[in-house]
């Protein structure tokens, strides 16, 4: 169940998944949430289902099957053309664990990415402080026990 609750610096929704089928599921509601141009935070340990929810995003988006996602961990990304609401979107999926430092991030070329039809999704994004100001939200996964998840999403309000 979502909690659609306004907040000071803008919406949170909360989601309570019991497995990785209700984390694709949840992420598949959240592709409906998800407005472009985004750039979204996602975070959560290692294990929590971050790339399970991005299963359920890019299926939803008719970008990729759920077997076709896997986590960038290597590549650093992975693009996912699809559509929301009849119009081209892509789904950039990141993952900025082993990048070291400012310089190296802007390597990446994030600005090319970020066009009015894309949604970032950026792993271990907080360890930077140019993507914390940058993003328009964030996903927080927590575990919740045994493959229960706690999902929050929280977007900055825009002008």
């Amino acid at each position: 169940m979502s909690n659609h609750a306004p907040v000071a610096e803008g919406r949170i929704h909360e989601f309570t998944t019991q497995s990785g089928a209700d984390t694709i599921e949840v992420g598949r509601k959240l592709a409906d949430l998800l407005k472009p141009p985004q750039l979204l935070l996602l975070r959560g340990e290692l294990g929590t289902g971050k790339t399970t929810l991005v299963k359920g995003i890019a299926q939803a988006l008719d970008a990729a099957d759920p077997d076709e996602v896997t986590s960038p961990t290597f590549t650093l990304i992975h693009e996912y053309e699809g559509t929301q609401h009849g119009k081209p979107v892509r789904l950039f999926h990141l993952d900025v664990y082993r990048i070291e430092g400012e310089r190296q991030l802007e390597t990446l070329g994030l600005d090319e990415l970020l066009t009015d039809n894309s949604l970032v999704l950026v792993e271990w994004g907080e360890k930077f402080k140019s993507l914390v100001k940058r993003a328009t939200g964030e996903i927080a996964i927590t575990s919740a026990g045994g493959d229960a998840r706690k999902i929050r999403v929280t977007s900055k309000d825009t002008p």
